[in-house]
């Protein structure tokens, strides 16, 4: 192959505007295992940073160990190496030098044990050591010092009892007075919080703590859906429940569809909070037994609700692609983190969803009238936050490791500049539109309209999406729904599109045998309505495997298809690029010749005729640091002129014209494996997306940027 680079000028020109806002935007992440790199499974759950905001501190349960991440650059994290324990951490609080840990030492549920470790952040040494009488969980230190709060949560058996409170022992509270910066154990005391909730007051679990700067300490119960404000001291000052919440616009099923239309009444059982100011505190309601809200709720200490979020929390994650069918019969999008800073003299508040990887940005200013000013891609499974002002960094810590992305700690700058994220979203459309997984694109040059393809992750629900990528950023203004016989299309696997010049287009299904989804041909009107469908010819069937069509493309009469994988009768190393001629009804194919793997495997994902060249993205299966080639190739139209399919296939010659591995590093994020849309305007310009596998084990990051005419 010859290679023509395009240099990374300005990458995301075409979605950010001048710098003319103050926003926080993602600079860096750091791969977790990078600190543990011969452990099978790693993770950061719960993340402080040091006093002089230079070291990021957090727990790492599959670990078994603290892990440390030097920031003194913050967009170039380092790893700065891990404290193995005996037991499972499950928190962490600094104050001054000293990080305090929750350690879970426990035998069983029935014999909750643990402990209060006192750890020394420069030398990462364990200084002192408490016994806590129980399984922590949150762990929380007065603002002045003077003592630290545990939830000792002696969480119940989940496969017991319909995985119901009570279940005993029963949890607390702990709190243990500081001498010199460092726990005074022989201080240490439980706090009695039976007999307060509704809900099994005999088995109270609490599960976060935070302390104000009158030194009082709120304590969520979620399980119980209770919250409990008590003084330093230990003295109850007050409590009460959480509530009930009704949301409307809620998708209840996970069918594979995005259908927003129901009501849920729920008890809210809140997981994180933090206060906000002495008399107002916010909480996470991400539900347990029966409930979540799916959204947050700010209270007074003395339990008026001052502000809930109701749907507006998860209708923003919709519009920006980040909703979770998957967990659409299970919390939604499950906020579980609530934190608070101040920025610019802004008090701000910022709510994670565990289950769509977001974080909202709220200006609490008015804590009756919160504004919702940004959403963050947090990273997989976001599980706590930390804060550092006077650096302007905000950062995430995120649980989710598996055998696809590795968990990360992410940080983001409060710049003077546009918010560079989201890419693409559905907010200002006349109704509300869910998306994701977006696949196939292409561009309308009379309109200057994109029109995008989901793939068969919404299988009960195939969907064109109307993309203006004329504003910032760019907008799903439409969904046109895919139809049969007037019905919402099924098997169907839409991973490519091209206009038809009649106003309708052309679709490419990837077949997958073991779903019954066939290898196919759609013609389909503006409506939505499949007007025909092509099969494939045996010759082609005989010899198929999962990975087919990946794009299609018109070239005259000619529709160019481009097969992901080696089929069962291709030379190792090549794919079919396969024609059928509309007038004719023949088929042919010619061979390109993928790149030399390194790892995984090499594949097509896109195919996009403009001027003399037909345009193809190429790209491996790797994620992160282990990502090599992502790119986009060329093949001059002169040399697609494809043989009988059954001969011998003409190879083409591809030219790499963009190495997209930078643009997919442009926003501080780790490279995602799915880059599989291209639309290339008249002018040249190549609009690019990756699929963001409808926020199942992904990040939910949808990537929608414009690479500038060579």
């Amino acid at each position: 192959m010859t290679s023509r680079f395009l240099t990374l000028t300005s990458a995301l020109a075409l979605l950010a505007g001048q710098a003319d806002a103050e926003a926080f935007n993602r600079i860096a992440s750091f791969r977790v295992a990078d600190n543990l790199p011969d452990a099978e499974e790693t993770s950061a759950e719960i993340i402080a940073a040091s006093e002089d905001g230079m070291t990021l501190v957090y727990t790492d349960s599959p670990g078994r160990s603290v892990g440390f991440i030097d920031i003194t650059d913050p967009a170039s994290p380092q790893a700065a190496g891990a404290l193995t324990l005996e037991g499972e951490p499950t928190s962490v609080a600094i104050h001054g030098a000293i990080a305090f840990v929750g350690e879970n030492t426990s035998e069983s549920f029935t014999d909750p044990s643990g402990s209060l470790l006192a750890i020394d952040v420069a030398s990462q040494e364990i200084l002192d050591r408490c016994d806590l009488g129980g399984q922590p969980d949150s762990v929380a230190v007065a603002p002045d010092g003077s003592f630290v709060a545990v939830a000792i949560e002696n969480e119940r058996d989940e496969d017991l009892g319909d995985g119901r409170v009570g279940q005993m022992p029963a949890g607390y509270l702990s709190i243990t007075a500081l001498a010199d910066g460092v726990p005074d154990c022989g201080t240490t005391r439980q706090v009695d919080l039976t007999g307060l909730a509704e809900i099994a007051p005999e088995d109270p679990e609490p599960e976060f703590v935070s302390i104000n700067s009158e030194n009082e300490i709120v304590v969520t119960m979620q399980e119980n859906n209770h919250i409990v404000v008590v003084s330093g001291t230990g003295e109850v000052l007050s409590h009460f429940s959480a509530g009930m919440a009704t949301v409307e616009g809620v998708d209840t099923h996970e069918e594979g569809a995005l259908v927003f239309d129901e009501t849920i009444t729920v008890p809210r059982e809140p997981d994180s909070v933090t206060w906000i100011d002495d008399t107002h505190f916010a909480m996470a309601n991400e539900g347990d037994m029966d409930g979540g809200s799916r959204g947050w709720t700010i209270f007074s200490q003395s339990g008026e609700i001052v502000y809930d979020s109701g749907n507006s929390f998860e209708h923003a994650l919709i519009e920006i692609g980040h909703y979770p069918e998957e967990r659409s019969g299970n919390k939604g999008v499950e906020p579980e983190s609530a934190t608070f800073g101040v920025f610019g003299g802004t008090p701000m508040l910022f709510i994670g969803s565990e289950r769509g990887s977001v974080v909202g940005v709220y200006d609490v200013t008015d804590p009756a009238a919160p504004v919702l000013t940004q959403l963050l891609p947090s990273g997989i499974g976001p599980e706590g936050y930390a804060v550092i002002p006077e650096r302007n960094l905000l950062v995430s810590a995120n649980e989710t490791d598996d055998a696809g992305p590795r968990a990360h700690v992410m940080l983001f700058e409060y710049q003077d500049a546009d918010p560079v994220y989201p890419h693409l979203t559905s907010a200002g459309a006349d109704e509300l539109i869910g998306w994701g997984a977006i696949s196939g694109q292409v561009i309308d040059d009379e309109t200057g309209l994109i029109y995008a393809v989901s793939d068969s992750f919404y299988a009960m629900q195939p969907t064109i999406f109307v993309i203006d990528p004329s504003q910032t950023p760019a907008r799903i203004t439409d969904a046109i729904r895919v139809t049969r016989e007037g019905q919402p299309a099924q098997l169907m696997d839409m991973e490519g599109i091209t206009l038809d010049g009649e106003g309708g287009f052309w679709i490419a299904s990837e077949g997958r045998s073991d779903r019954l989804i066939p290898h196919a041909i759609y013609h389909v009107g503006a409506d939505g309505a499949i007007e025909d469908q092509i099969g494939l010819p045996e010759e082609l069937l005989d010899n198929e495997i999962r990975f087919g069509f990946e794009g299609i493309t018109l070239v005259g009469d000619t529709l160019w298809m481009a097969v992901q994988r080696e089929w069962q009768d291709d030379p190792a190393g090549m794919v079919k690029l396969v024609a059928y001629n509309l007038q004719t009804e023949e088929w042919g194919a010619v061979h390109y010749p993928l790149s030399e793997v390194q790892a995984g495997w090499i594949g097509l994902s896109e195919i996009v005729a403009h001027g003399d060249y037909v345009y193809l993205i190429e790209r491996d299966n790797q994620l992160d640091t282990r990502a090599y080639l992502k790119q986009i190739t060329r093949v001059p139209l002169s040399e697609m002129v494809p043989a009988p399919l059954g001969s011998e296939l003409p190879v083409v010659t591809p030219e790499v014209v963009v190495d997209l591995i930078p643009y997919l590093q442009s926003t501080g994020g780790y490279v995602m494996d799915k880059t599989e849309g291209l639309a290339i305007a008249a002018d040249g310009t190549m609009w690019v997306s990756t699929d963001n596998d409808g926020v199942d084990d992904s990040s939910g990051e949808t990537m929608f940027f414009a690479i500038p005419p060579m």
